[in-house]
């Protein structure tokens, strides 16, 4: 169902703040998502014709509320049906909510108590991270199977479990203590990079971004740092979604067309995004406890501070890259080293770095590996190598701007000389 953009990304952001209000009031997580999703549906159907109404979180609560009372009822139907025995959940307390919950308005943005509960404990870390790209970041299961490379029947079960999960560990919709808090947050820090990341480079579909998605991520990433301010990675992560979104109105041209870094005009980047990154990441960083987002948000300081392309410190960024691989096994990131190491040294040290994750089967049949041994085959001239790759690549991604990128860059090459 093609929506306006304006709806669209209203019902993104309203979806979750109605999940939880539901689940605040009911508890049954699994079946205020089911709720929500059919309030969802009726909005995206009626919204367009009869126009937003004046309350649309209300509104959507309402709806939402009306039948989670009808499935819970039919809940408790199969239950007495199925005759359970005593020692099991008696039906009538299906409909009790807690003593002191109130009545779900729809006005209170529970988000945050949200995220903490998709990163239960009793979950484990994948299936953490595929619910709350689900009931949090609004994605749907193709969005999620496509930026975590899996599956989409994997990612469907990881989310159907770990919402039975949550249901027999007795999760209770409440901010976690102090520890067990700690113990979520990496995987609610991941959660939210991932919501970012799908925003700034879409994986599908005919925009290279979705700037709600974008918008949806800093703001809870905002809600994070503001509830643990003394945690670096907190603040990192929010610093390097700042200085990478800032450059997002330069990424494409009039027509929607990818634009690379080296050709952005940099008069473009929102200068108070990447003022604010570079001061959240110099709270930071002199805490001396550097993590992964904390060096990603320096490397894009770096490139943020550098007026032209050929200003940038690449010898720096080498550095900061050479130390993030350093932290943990992601072949993605040695594919972004490769090319920093490339403007730093030449094409072929960046071919040669390239080749040690050439066979990782994490990276099997993901466009960005073609792309950056192409981008580097023309840099060392040869185009006919890299066409080839330019080509691959494009085969591989589901993204129309990449495509239509990669394919130009491709027949270019090809173009007698």
């Amino acid at each position: 169902m093609n929506l306006p953009q304006g709806v669209e990304g209203l019902l993104r952001e309203l979806a979750p703040q109605v999940l939880a209000a539901l689940t605040r009031r009911y508890g049954h997580f699994d079946l205020a998502e089911e709720a929500v999703q059919e309030a969802l549906l009726a909005a995206a159907t009626q919204w367009p014709v009869q126009g937003v109404p004046d309350n649309p979180p209300g509104w959507l609560t309402t709806v939402a509320g009306r039948r989670m009372t009808d499935l819970l009822r039919s809940e408790q139907a199969r239950r007495r049906r199925e005759e359970q025995d005593a020692a099991r959940t008696p039906p009538a307390e299906l409909l009790a909510p807690a003593a002191d919950a109130p009545a779900p308005s729809g006005d209170a943005d529970d988000t945050l108590l949200l995220l903490f509960l998709c990163c239960h404990p009793a979950i484990n870390p994948p299936a953490q991270v595929a619910l709350t790209l689900r009931a949090v970041g609004g994605l749907t299961t193709a969005e999620i199977a496509r930026a975590l490379l899996l599956p989409e029947p994997t990612v469907a079960q990881r989310i159907s479990r770990a919402k039975k999960r949550i249901l027999e560990a007795g999760g209770r919709f409440r901010m976690p203590d102090d520890g067990d808090r700690a113990r979520r947050l990496d995987v609610v820090l991941h959660v939210l990079y991932l919501i970012f990341n799908e925003g700034y480079t879409a994986t599908a579909g005919e925009w290279l971004h979705r700037g709600e998605l974008c918008g949806e991520a800093i703001r809870l990433a905002r809600m994070v740092h503001g509830l643990l301010p003394d945690v670096p990675e907190a603040g990192g992560l929010l610093a390097e979604m700042l200085l990478t979104d800032a450059r997002r109105p330069a990424r494409t041209g009039v027509d929607g067309e990818l634009v690379p870094l080296a050709e952005q005009d940099r008069g473009l980047w929102d200068r108070a995004k990447i003022e604010e990154g570079i001061a959240l990441l110099t709270g930071v960083l002199p805490r001396r406890r550097p993590g992964p987002y904390q060096l990603q948000a320096a490397i894009a300081a770096v490139h943020a501070e550098a007026g032209r392309f050929e200003d940038t410190d690449w010898a720096q960024i080498v550095a900061l890259y050479e130390v993030l691989d350093r932290l943990g096994d992601n072949p993605v990131v040695t594919l972004n080293r490769a090319v920093a190491v490339a403007m730093l040294r030449g094409p072929a040290a960046g071919l040669a770095l390239l080749e040690t994750v050439a066979s990782d089967k994490r990276l099997a049949g993901h466009h960005r590996l073609p792309a950056v041994r192409a981008h580097l085959l023309e840099e060392a001239g040869e185009p006919a190598a890299a066409a080839a790759e330019y080509r691959a690549a494009a085969r591989s991604t589901t993204s129309l701007p990449e495509q239509r990128y990669l394919l130009t860059r491709a027949a270019r090459l090809d173009r007698p000389r």
